[in-house]
C-alpha cells in the first residue's frame, strides 16, 4: 500500500511518540527518575569508598547506603540524609537537582490557523468544531470547491460559515452567478440574509434572479420598520404597484384601505372620547388604539362600539363586511362575542334571525347554535336566553349535554319527553330542587297517560 501523506495515517492530535529506556520503562517516567537518581547515589558513595580504603588503612569500611531519595524528595529538591536550612542553601547546593519531569502541552491544544488543510480536511475539521483560517483559499476554484465540501457535509452551519466567507471576498455578481446553479447553498444564502436584515444585499440577489414577486414581497415588509402612521400609509400606498400576483396584490389593496380606514376611525373616536359626548366611550373606555391592528380585531372594535351605525359610514361594521369580503360565518362570531360582550342580548337576537321572501323568520346560525351557546355562556347569559339557543342544537346528545352542563332544565325535560325516555326522565327528577317548578314539570309528564313511553 503506497503511502501518499503521513497526515492520512497518523492524526494530527495524536501525542508524540513515548521514549523508553532499555529497561522499557518510558524516559522522563516517575519510576525511571527514581531509579536513575538511587543508581547515581550509590555510584558516587561506592566511589568514595575506594578512595576512603586506598587513602588509609585505619579505617573501617563504610556501609553502603541504598538510594537516599523518597518519591517526595524527587518533587521537593532534598534527600533524606540531609535537610536545607534555608532557602539560599537549597539553591547554592549543585549536588540536588529537581527530578521531577517537565510536562509538554499537547498538541491538541494549539490551533491550527495556517496548515495547508486540502478543501475536504478544512471541511471535516470545521465540522468538528475547530477552528480553521478559509483565508489560504485564494482562487475562485479552491473556494468553490470548499462550497461544494461544505454542501456535500451537510452541515447548516458550516454551509453558511463558508457563505460568509465567500461573501466577503467575491464580487456580488460572481457570487450571485455561482450560487445560481447551487440551490442548497442559495436558499441557505437568502434564509442568513433574512434573519440578519441585510435588505439591500438580499434585493440584489432576488433581482439578479430574476424572482420579482420575492423582491417585491420583500420591499412590502420594509413597512414593518416603518413606525409613523402616516408614512406606513404612503409606503403602501407605493407597494400596491409592485409586481406581486394578482392575489397578493389585492391582500397588499385590502391593507392599504384598512389602514386608511383605520386612522379616519381612531381620529373620530379620539375626539369622542375626550369630548366626552359617548356614553358607551364613557362605559367602556378603548384599552388601545385602532391603528394597525388585524381586520377581525378592527371589526370587532367596530361591532363593540358602532354597531348601530348606517352602512355608508366608514366605521360601520357591515361597510366592512362589505368592503372587505368578510364571510358570513367570520362575520357573525365576531359580532356575536361583542355584543355578549356588552349582554346586548336583543342584538344577539336580531343577529341570528333570518327572514325569508315569505316574511317569514326563522333562527340560523353559520357557526353552529353549540358555539352560540358557549360564547354567551363565556359571557355569563341568564339561563332563559342559554335555553333559547340549546333548543335549537340539532344533535340530540349534544344538545343533553350542553342543557345539563348549564343547569337549563326545561331543556333536558322536554328532550326526554320528545325521546319518550321514561326511565332517564325519572333520574332525571332527582337532580332538580324539590319542589320547584322543574320537578312539577316532570311530575305532570310522567302522569300523563297519552305518551307512549320506550321504556
Amino acid at each position: 500500500m503506497e503511502v501518499n501523506s503521513l497526515r492520512d495515517i497518523v492524526d494530527d492530535d495524536d501525542d508524540d511518540l513515548e521514549r523508553v529506556s532499555w529497561s522499557g520503562e518510558p524516559v522522563g517516567s516517575i519510576s525511571w527518575s527514581i531509579k536513575e537518581t538511587a543508581s547515581g547515589s550509590t555510584s558516587s558513595l561506592d566511589g568514595r569508598d575506594s578512595s576512603l580504603q586506598k587513602g588509609s588503612s585505619s579505617y573501617a569500611a563504610l556501609p553502603k547506603q541504598g538510594s537516599s531519595y523518597s518519591l517526595s524528595s524527587l518533587f521537593k529538591g532534598r534527600n533524606k540524609l540531609s535537610s536545607f536550612q534555608s532557602l539560599s542553601d537549597a539553591l547554592t547546593d549543585t549536588g540536588v537537582k529537581n527530578y521531577a519531569p517537565e510536562l509538554r502541552r499537547p498538541r491538541a491544544e494549539y490551533k491550527d490557523y495556517s496548515s495547508d488543510w486540502s478543501p475536504k480536511d478544512t471541511v471535516r475539521r470545521m465540522q468538528r468544531g475547530k477552528v480553521c483560517s478559509l483565508e489560504r483559499f485564494r482562487s475562485l476554484q479552491d473556494k468553490l470547491v470548499l462550497l461544494d465540501e461544505a454542501v456535500s457535509g451537510h452541515d447548516g452551519n458550516v454551509i453558511t460559515a463558508v457563505l460568509i466567507f465567500l461573501k466577503r471576498t467575491l464580487r456580488r455578481e460572481i457570487l450571485f452567478r455561482e450560487l445560481e446553479v447551487r440551490q442548497v447553498a442559495l436558499c441557505h444564502l437568502i434564509h442568513f440574509l433574512r434573519e440578519t436584515g441585510e435588505q439591500k444585499f438580499l434585493l440584489d440577489l432576488l433581482r439578479f434572479l430574476d424572482r420579482t414577486e420575492e423582491v417585491a414581497l420583500s420591499q412590502y415588509r420594509e413597512h414593518l420598520n416603518i413606525q409613523d402612521v402616516e408614512k406606513r400609509r404612503e409606503f403602501l400606498k407605493g407597494c400596491i404597484g409592485l409586481p406581486f400576483s394578482a392575489e397578493d396584490t389585492s391582500h397588499i389593496q385590502d391593507h392599504y384601505t384598512l389602514l386608511e380606514r383605520q386612522i379616519i376611525i381612531e381620529a373620530n373616536d379620539r375626539h369622542l372620547e375626550m369630548a366626552g359626548q359617548s356614553e358607551l366611550f364613557r362605559k367602556y373606555p378603548r384599552k388601545a388604539s385602532i391603528l394597525n391592528m388585524p381586520l377581525v380585531t378592527t371589526l370587532f372594535y367596530s361591532c363593540f362600539y358602532h354597531y348601530t351605525e348606517a352602512e355608508g359610514m366608514f366605521s360601520s361594521p357591515t361597510n366592512l363586511k362589505k368592503t372587505f369580503k368578510i364571510p358570513d360565518k367570520q362575520y357573525v362570531l365576531t359580532a356575536l362575542a361583542a355584543r355578549a360582550k356588552l349582554r346586548a342580548w336583543g342584538d344577539v337576537d336580531a343577529l341570528l334571525t333570518t327572514k325569508n321572501w315569505l316574511g317569514y323568520t326563522k333562527k340560523k346560525a353559520p357557526i353552529g347554535f353549540h358555539r352560540v351557546v358557549e360564547i354567551l355562556q363565556r359571557n355569563n347569559a341568564p339561563v332563559q336566553v342559554l335555553q333559547e339557543y340549546v333548543r335549537l342544537v340539532e344533535d340530540v346528545e349534544t344538545r343533553l349535554n350542553l342543557a345539563t352542563k348549564y343547569k337549563c332544565h326545561d331543556v333536558v325535560i322536554e328532550t326526554y319527553r320528545d325521546l319518550k325516555d321514561r326511565v332517564q326522565l325519572t333520574a332525571y327528577k332527582c337532580k332538580v330542587e324539590r319542589g320547584s317548578a322543574e320537578e312539577e314539570k316532570i311530575q305532570s309528564i310522567l302522569s300523563n297517560m297519552q305518551i307512549r313511553w320506550k321504556n
